[in-house]
């Protein structure tokens, strides 16, 4: 039988420490929260990998550390109210939880929001719900959000996200450009999202976050 607890300490010595994760409400969650029970059964073998797992067209299980590093850079404290897009089996809403007052996970299919909320249930985390809809739409109604985390690339960021984040809230997105991705965190002042620069990392670009196709005669 697979020894899954010290898997999780190796993840975190091996692939969160050492990428300059120093919030320890991440290290926290990321040694306590079972990853083998929020991926899909054929890949519990591979949790802790690191690597990005697929569940899908265009979605993906980001690694551990893109994931830790967005969640250090955002800097969630225990009062946001954060948006969790594209959370897949529940685990990045799982972290979050960890660390936010509470965590609306968004999750197109059906099928996937099912499986995020049973393993959010067995885990005991009550302050994350999962809504299911559109990626691009977000999940307005219980905005504006503190923070929002997207979990996979971009290509073009729809106005509709970033007018749910509050004003001086943080948003962290992965902009693939050119072959190349890169994480960025941006923060909104006086109506505006400013981003600067965070880390490189890849992923898939999410389905409605891709460039429409220019037509020309």
């Amino acid at each position: 039988m697979a020894d899954f607890a010290m898997r999780r300490r190796m993840m975190v010595d091996t692939q969160v420490r050492p990428s300059d994760v120093t919030l320890f409400p991440i290290i926290e969650a990321m040694l306590t929260i079972p990853r083998e029970r929020f991926v899909p059964n054929r890949l519990r073998e591979a949790a802790y990998l690191g690597e990005n797992l697929p569940i899908g067209p265009g979605r993906t299980i980001l690694e551990p550390r893109t994931l830790a590093k967005m969640l250090n850079a955002l800097e969630i404290g225990p009062t946001d109210l954060v948006l969790d897009l594209g959370t897949g089996f529940g685990y990045s809403a799982a972290v979050l939880a960890w660390m936010a007052q509470a965590v609306v996970a968004v999750e197109p299919e059906e099928p996937l929001a099912a499986e995020a909320e049973a393993a959010l249930a067995d885990a005991g985390i009550d302050n994350a719900v999962i809504h299911v809809g559109p990626l691009a739409e977000g999940a307005p109604k219980h905005g504006p959000y503190d923070a929002i985390a997207i979990q996979g690339a971009v290509s073009v960021l729809p106005d509709a996200i970033t007018d749910q984040l509050a004003e001086g809230g943080r948003i962290a997105c992965i902009f693939f450009e050119d072959r190349l991705g890169t994480c960025r965190i941006g923060v909104k002042a006086d109506g505006y999202v400013s981003w600067r620069f965070a880390f490189n990392a890849s992923a898939p670009v999410l389905p409605g976050f891709d460039r429409k196709p220019e037509f020309t005669l």
